[in-house]
């Protein structure tokens, strides 16, 4: 019995022994300067696993990030789940948002720890604006928001890959086409109370091959807001095409803050 005890108290002494080596292995990452916490809303009709990409370049460089699921059921209620991540960031933190997450961005307000916005191809809406208003001030050439019977919102499958993300290969925009959720008329309709990109640096992103939310109207969004903009040829999806360039302006938003 005391063999058997010697050996695995051996065999745990070399399990100790491997972990701490891989640990001592591991690359360790960075301390930045400037807000080390970014927060991102990513557009309706699709979940956060696009951002993976994005996330592991900001990750491995130091940042603690952190990509936020709305509900789409309203902005108030997506806002309020930004609330709950603003609130376990410890720190200067940058917000971050694609599409309809621009609005919810934009309804933080002005939030102290919130030290810069990054709209990617994302709406930067002003007061009793929402997504909807805006989409219609300038429209793409087809409009591929489609209903359910009972006023649910989502995104014609048989153009999501022409449209919507031009630029990804065929069986993955198939698989967002068909795993996408719903979004509400009341999210997409919903208007902003606040505006936080009136005292806060905000940069935006234009997509520029964008056929769901046309570049004239985010270079005009971006221009209103005072935005450091950025042109990336890209679709809509432009941080799951291009996510080096995508994580570059973050960066460079993250190390500018004060």
């Amino acid at each position: 019995m005391k063999k058997y005890s010697q050996i695995a108290l051996a065999a745990a002494m070399l399990a100790a022994a491997a972990s701490a080596a891989h640990a001592a292995d591991a690359p360790q990452r960075p301390t930045p300067a400037g807000a080390k916490n970014v927060i991102i809303v990513q557009d309706a009709f699709v979940d956060g696993s696009g951002w993976r990409v994005v996330h592991d370049i900001l990750y491995w460089k130091g940042y603690n990030v952190t990509v936020l699921q709305p509900g789409y059921h309203s902005v108030q209620e997506d806002g309020g789940l930004l609330d709950k991540k603003m609130f376990a960031a410890n720190g200067p933190t940058v917000l971050v948002g694609h599409g309809y997450g621009g609005n919810v961005i934009t309804a933080a307000g002005k939030i102290s720890k919130i030290k810069a916005l990054v709209y990617v191809a994302g709406f930067a809406p002003d007061v009793a604006e929402s997504a909807n208003q805006l989409t219609n001030s300038m429209p793409p050439e087809v409009d591929n928001i489609k209903y359910t019977f009972d006023g649910f919102a989502y995104y014609d499958p048989a153009n999501f890959g022409r449209d919507w993300a031009g630029d990804l290969s065929e069986n993955r925009t198939n698989y967002m086409a068909a795993s996408q959720p719903f979004a509400t008329i009341g999210a997409l309709g919903g208007q902003s109370r606040t505006v936080a990109w009136r005292g806060i640096p905000s940069y935006g992103i234009v997509a520029t091959e964008d056929r769901t939310i046309t570049p004239d109207l985010q270079r005009w969004m971006y221009q209103r807001a005072g935005s450091k903009v950025t042109e990336v040829k890209a679709s809509h999806a432009v941080y799951i095409s291009q996510p080096e360039a995508v994580a570059r302006v973050i960066e460079e938003a993250a190390l500018a803050a004060k």
